[in-house]
């Protein structure tokens, strides 16, 4: 056998698609560590490095893969826009590392919902968030138990032994609570579809909720009960019977609008019971001035850049103007709408809403609770969007893409096309 061949051979196993993962998922989820531990170029060349081997594996396995399937045509739409925002940006080279980080990672989320179905990904992701958040806990108890000295070059700041705020390696109390929701669905996933025995599940979310909780991030509350409420909503929409499904969606449907209608009534209320009137002061202020920049270039946007860490116009004079130092718009939506304008918005609003559709349609008749994991995922992001800008870098942009990816390949118009050329009946793809 050729050098050739075996290379072919490796890249497209099944073991190494397991393998080359797990390892994305640890670089995308450990990135802020990985930048800390060495630089922002290391991580740079990793993620480079796994875009390569990912296209490798692609060609290997190209007669399996649809070029109409590749990838959600409402992502290429946003990626394309974002793309195009180099022509009216304040820096041009600037807005290209920023679009190369933003495909980078959408690339790999590509790529791994490709050669890795749902329960094959829901496996992996629940192995490295296991080890990251043990991590996490080790490392704040190494900080603020045993040496009681802070981790400067990390953030931590060693506070475990007064209760909190702890953020392990993620950078931000919010981060962790973020990823900390993320692993107790993923975990709960892998237990209620028999992938993963109680024995390791039950600890691996009691790891979790006691990460969630040192945490002391006030959107975990926010997350946790509208992943609740979603995952009850969706567990009666599959227990009711398929003539009466389409009645359930109506009324849930309605009850979720007048449910959300009263939260914005009483937002104020339920900011006090969360004692956080000064975090949502802090963000109210700095989105009214978000709006005073978007009104200059409503529809284009101020060109893409991700991060604010970058330190470009208009970032830092909003910063100058509020005297403090943001790293982001504290909200996606409002992150979208200043980089992207009114037009980049529609384009995320639609790759995240028709992705939760599909997702959710899939899910209601599906009996494998393994199909409720990408609309729970898909929430998950959407309320985290309102409360930080998570979604548009690193791990969060990653999940949703993958998410988008996956509501795609079980309900899309591109199936009709594929069957039409193939003569096969379009279906829902199963994934055992």
């Amino acid at each position: 056998m050729t050098p050739g061949r075996r290379l072919a051979r490796l890249l497209g196993s099944a073991e190494f698609a397991r393998a080359f993962t797990i390892t994305v998922l640890a670089a995308v989820f450990g990135s802020f560590l990985i930048e800390r531990m060495t630089s922002p170029v290391t991580l740079a060349t990793i993620i480079a490095g796994l875009c390569v081997l990912g296209l490798g594996i692609l060609w290997v396995r190209r007669d399996e893969l649809s070029l109409l399937r590749i990838a959600p045509s409402s992502l290429l739409a946003f990626l394309a826009w974002a793309l195009v925002s180099i022509v009216w940006t304040t820096d041009k080279s600037d807005t290209l590392l920023g679009w190369l980080e933003l495909f980078g990672f959408a690339f790999l989320a590509i790529t791994v919902g490709h050669i890795r179905d749902t329960l094959q990904t829901v496996r992996a992701l629940g192995d490295t968030l296991r080890a990251l958040l043990a991590l996490s806990l080790g490392l704040e108890i190494l900080s603020g138990i045993l040496l009681d000295l802070p981790f400067v070059f990390l953030g931590i700041q060693g506070d475990l032994a007064v209760g909190g705020p702890v953020q392990g390696i993620f950078g931000s109390r919010n981060m962790l609570g973020f990823v900390t929701v993320i692993a107790l669905i993923t975990f709960f996933i892998e237990w209620r579809s028999q992938s993963l025995s109680a024995r390791i599940a039950v600890p691996s979310m009691g790891v979790a909720l006691l990460l969630a909780f040192l945490s002391a991030s006030p959107t975990v509350l926010v997350l946790a009960a509208a992943v609740t409420t979603v995952a009850v909503a969706l567990m009666i929409v599959r227990h009711a019977p398929a003539e009466r499904r389409s009645l359930v969606q109506w009324v849930l449907g309605v009850l979720v609008t007048l449910a959300l209608a009263a939260a914005f009534v009483l937002r104020h209320s339920i900011i006090a019971l969360m004692n956080a009137g000064s975090d949502f002061s802090i963000r109210a202020t700095l989105w009214n001035k978000i709006l005073d920049f978007v009104a200059l270039k409503p529809i284009e946007g101020w060109g893409w850049f991700g991060s604010w860490a970058r330190g470009e116009y208009p970032f830092t004079f909003i910063n100058f103007q509020l005297g403090d130092r943001h790293q982001s718009a504290l909200n996606a939506y409002f992150d979208v709408l200043l980089q992207l304008g009114a037009a980049g918005l529609v384009l995320f609003l639609l790759l995240g809403g028709v992705a939760l559709v599909r997702s959710w349609l899939v899910a209601s008749v599906r009996r494998s609770v393994v199909y409720a994991w990408t609309p729970l995922m898909l929430v998950t992001l959407a309320v985290e969007s309102m409360f930080e800008s998570f979604t548009i870098v690193g791990a969060g942009w990653f999940m949703l893409v993958l998410c988008a990816l996956r509501a795609g390949q079980s309900r899309s118009w591109r199936e009709n096309i594929d069957a039409a050329h193939t003569g096969a009946i379009p279906t829902l793809r199963s994934e055992y």
